[in-house]
């Protein structure tokens, strides 16, 4: 048997096996490596500074009603009588509402865009959907109010007579279920409620959730498109077996970061919701609140004692967004876009 050796190698090492390499980092690698850690590092610090400082204001609060806070439904702090149940139950309402809404329509904003629409059309709808992104809340807001109130109300009614058997779409007054289809029923049971300010916060996630998927739907590989052209797939067979499994990650984060959004819009649900204290699952139905809509009313006129309580909701806020986001960040690892697709 033959063997051959490496130059400078020990004796009887085979020729196969690797010899160590090593690599030289340049300046400008280590200075891109730094400025990267301290940015990481800078994001934690930012977050740790801003849950000390809301936990520290809101310690005083905490105290006074333990883990009573996280159950009762009432905001007197003046009283002692105070708690979150009810504001974190409208909060995710809200914002379930608004991704119900938002998710179709940046999806399909998105494909169209980046599948359908002519070439030279797409940088003018980019652009519109990204100005529709700046746009101030207090403009949604204001265009919820004063137009888009009184119209969804005949849309809150239709829902509640033919989904009223569904107990999230049945509207209660006084304990007692109403009668859609009763002539001499008000109309303002269906005003100013969870569904109406759900769908102004959809209108300001989309244009965030449709950038995200855009960027990822024009990512997806040539190569893949046209094996399915070449399979004998129409444009909608494409893009269902191609470009949607390889955005599925895509799709997840920008539905995340909208959701983000909506759990902390303030301004907006502020100016359309009547304040409710109290846990309120029909969303049809007048009255509802939030704990950034709370903060926003309140702040100014709280004593001390309750910018502690408001401070320890913030922190419930914080709290409850930072585990959706990391929800969010497990499952977007397990879908990574690109890792698959059907063609």
């Amino acid at each position: 048997m033959v063997t051959t050796t490496i130059p400078g190698a020990p004796a009887g090492e085979s020729a196969d096996v690797p010899r160590r390499t090593t690599s030289r980092i340049g300046p400008s690698d280590h200075a891109f490596r730094l400025v990267a850690r301290a940015g990481g590092a800078a994001v934690l610090v930012i977050m740790l500074l801003v849950g000390g400082f809301l936990l520290y204001r809101g310690w005083a609060a905490l105290q006074v009603a333990g883990w009573s806070f996280f159950t009762t439904q009432a905001w007197d702090p003046d009283s002692n009588n105070f708690g979150v149940a009810a504001l974190l139950v409208g909060t995710v309402a809200i914002a379930i509402v608004a991704v119900s809404f938002a998710v179709p329509l940046a999806t399909g904003t998105a494909l169209y865009i980046s599948e359908y629409a002519p070439r030279r059309f797409q940088r003018t709808l980019v652009s519109l959907v990204d100005l529709m992104a700046a746009v101030p809340s207090v403009v949604y807001g204001l265009f919820g109010f004063y137009l888009l109130s009184g119209k969804v109300i005949y849309l809150s009614k239709w829902l509640s007579t033919w989904l009223g058997w569904i107990p999230i779409f049945r509207v209660v007054e006084g304990g007692q279920p109403v009668d859609p289809r009763d002539p001499l029923a008000t109309m303002s049971v269906y005003s100013s409620s969870t569904f109406i300010a759900g769908m102004v916060v959809a209108m300001m996630v989309t244009p965030i959730m449709s950038s995200v998927m855009r960027e990822v739907f024009s990512q997806a590989p040539v190569g893949e498109r046209e094996g399915a052209y070449g399979l004998g797939a129409t444009k909608w067979g494409m893009i269902r077996t191609v470009v949607l499994p390889f955005g599925r990650g895509g799709m997840i984060g920008g539905t995340m970061l909208g959701l983000g959004r909506a759990l902390g819009e303030t301004i907006a649900v502020y100016m359309i919701i009547t304040p409710l204290f109290e846990i309120n699952w029909h969303i049809l139905q007048n009255g509802g609140i939030s704990v950034s809509a709370l903060i926003a009313q309140r702040y100014s006129e709280s004593s001390d004692f309750g910018l502690s309580a408001l401070m320890a909701a913030g922190l419930a806020l914080f709290l409850m967004t930072l585990v959706i986001n990391f929800i969010a960040s497990a499952i977007i690892a397990r879908s990574r876009s690109g890792a698959e697709s059907e063609a």
